[in-house]
């Protein structure tokens, strides 16, 4: 279901706006520019079709945060993720002028904005971003790694706006193996492996291999990620 405000979200993007003000989260705001990315349009592992309808809740953005770097601060394992929307009713042609709309939990399992079991998160507006797909239907966000909470596999939330409409909301899963390789270092290594896995997950289990990003890089250097978001318009 959208949310309310979709007229507003997209003039934020289109005028390059900052959204509504920075509260204290991970540390320091910083605005990285997106990186150029060259690689072509894929589907995840799929033919040209729609990305499945995976639920918006429990933690959608309350505020519009327009910007590539959503960090603020936040440690962890740095990941370039690009995100690509395509046209499934177009032969899954480029999507340009779509909002992109992507929200996360910090290394520790903590959305910002909400109060958690044990956490407290509504004075902060952490990992959490906007964008505008350029004419080959593409952003890319600056952030850090997912880390996991109880019951749910590692996952991104993705929702996609085009025309003040909300045509996809989904989530994008990651390969176990760098899972693994994630949350044995770094800051990451004292909560250890997410005892949920994909295959073991509400939301994956029966769509996986349309949600899976296809992830480069290691824990030292970091990842880049790749993920193509199907929509029918």
């Amino acid at each position: 279901m959208a949310r309310d405000g979709r007229t507003r979200r997209e003039a934020l993007v289109l005028l390059g706006a900052t959204g509504a003000a920075l509260a204290a989260g991970c540390g320091s705001d910083s605005s990285a520019s997106p990186t150029t990315t060259t690689d072509t349009p894929s589907t995840n592992g799929t033919s040209c079709a729609a990305s499945p309808t995976e639920t918006i809740g429990p933690f959608p953005s309350l505020a519009d945060f327009v910007r590539s770097d959503i960090r603020e601060g936040c440690p962890g394992t740095p990941l370039t993720l690009t995100i690509t929307v395509v046209n499934a009713s177009s032969g899954c042609s480029a999507v340009g002028g779509a909002v992109v709309d992507v929200w996360q939990t910090d290394a520790e399992g903590h959305y910002s904005q909400y109060a958690q079991s044990g956490y407290d998160g509504r004075g902060d507006t952490f990992l959490r971003g906007l964008q505008t797909t350029d004419a080959n239907g593409r952003v890319t966000f600056t952030t850090v790694y997912p880390g996991w909470y109880a019951g749910r596999a590692t996952h991104i939330h993705v929702e996609v706006t085009v025309n003040g409409r909300s045509v996809k909301v989904t989530q994008i899963a990651f390969p176990e193996s760098v899972n693994a390789a994630v949350y044995g270092s770094g800051v990451y290594a004292s909560r250890g492996a997410n005892p949920t896995s994909n295959a073991r997950d509400g939301i994956f289990a029966d769509s996986l291999a349309s949600e899976l990003a296809t992830v480069t890089g290691n824990p030292a250097s970091g990842y880049t990620a790749a993920f193509t978001v199907g929509v029918a318009i």
